[in-house]
């Protein structure tokens, strides 16, 4: 095996920007892509491999053809068939809208599938660009019911400020939404299962409002109330920064000048790197070589056992993730 990439899906929205397209380097006229899927196994959107000899396979055949060899032996038992993790660049032109995702309980019951627990990495945020993660106060379910119906919800919501490199790590149940300007990598479970709670009254094209999830989210919701919803982190160079470890991923940050070795011996899981600034060249044990620039994502197999990271001139910020 080698390094993977994919040819990105590109999902147009309501309120989709303009930024994926250049960011990627695409030559597509699509307007209001919202998102671009990196790394799917979701049904009815899966990931085509774009090189080398397993072109033209999806994820799911890969996950099939190679098994654990690809996912990691303790991946490959948990999860099976289905790839563990999808990772999407989003640009919101507009406010998302407010909503929430179930836990692999409440998922399972509901849908059959699991829940979504998330994280979101801010590559970049106009002036004014705000996120919104957990409450500001505590509310009850019935509480919550009467302000989404007389439209105070954003009211009880913590609001945030963004720039680029901020980090939130958004578990199962946490209500949340993104601000417009805003410009991230998000990491989360294999899942596409959302409940929206409030979308600002927009009509569609057709002047349809879309759908509301009242009732269903109310279910999902953690009504918990923190001090701080951010993950805070020190910026270090040429060191891997772990951002969030949780039981569905885990992520770090590597901002370099310098190259570095990475030793992957011990661990029993795929990596995924995404980058989000700068550009550099990857080599695995097995001598496999690949290049990186901004908006590019790869995935590496378990059988990886260590790899080289030579950043370019201008340096280099890279996620890495595994399960």
């Amino acid at each position: 095996m080698y390094p993977f990439k994919f040819t990105p899906i590109l999902k147009q929205t309501l309120w989709g920007g303009d930024k994926i397209i250049p960011f990627k380097r695409i030559d597509n006229d699509q307007k209001n892509v919202g998102e671009s899927w990196e790394i799917s196994d979701v049904e009815g959107s899966e990931s085509v491999v774009a090189n080398g000899y397993d072109a033209g396979l999806t994820l799911s055949d890969l996950v099939r053809k190679y098994k654990h060899e690809l996912l990691g032996e303790d991946n490959y038992h948990r999860f099976g068939k289905r790839f563990p993790l999808l990772i999407k660049f989003i640009d919101a032109r507009e406010d998302l809208s407010i909503q929430v995702h179930p836990d692999d309980i409440l998922a399972k019951k509901r849908n059959g599938y699991a829940g979504k627990t998330e994280m979101w990495y801010v590559i970049s945020a106009d002036k004014g660009a705000k996120l919104r993660s957990g409450f500001s106060k505590e509310i009850t379910p019935k509480e919550y019911k009467e302000r989404v119906y007389n439209n105070t919800f954003t009211e009880v919501l913590q609001e945030y400020d963004i720039h680029a490199g901020d980090v939130f790590f958004l578990p199962a149940g946490r209500v949340h939404s993104i601000g417009a300007g805003a410009f991230i990598a998000e990491i989360q479970q294999t899942s596409d299962i959302t409940y929206r709670i409030y979308d600002f009254d927009r009509k569609d094209a057709n002047g349809k409002a879309r759908e509301l999830h009242t009732e269903l989210a109310k279910e999902a919701i953690d009504f918990e109330v923190l001090d701080d919803y951010r993950t805070n982190y020190d910026a270090e160079k040429n060191e891997p920064v772990e951002l969030v470890a949780c039981p569905y991923f885990t992520t770090s940050l590597y901002d370099m000048d310098e190259a570095i070795y990475c030793d992957y011996s011990e661990l029993d899981s795929f990596i995924i790197y995404i980058c989000v600034d700068g550009a550099c060249q990857v080599k695995d044990n097995e001598g496999n070589e690949i290049d990186l620039i901004a908006g590019d994502t790869i995935l590496l197999p378990a059988t990886v056992q260590d790899v080289a990271i030579t950043p370019g001139e201008g340096g280099v910020k890279l996620l890495e993730t595994y399960v």
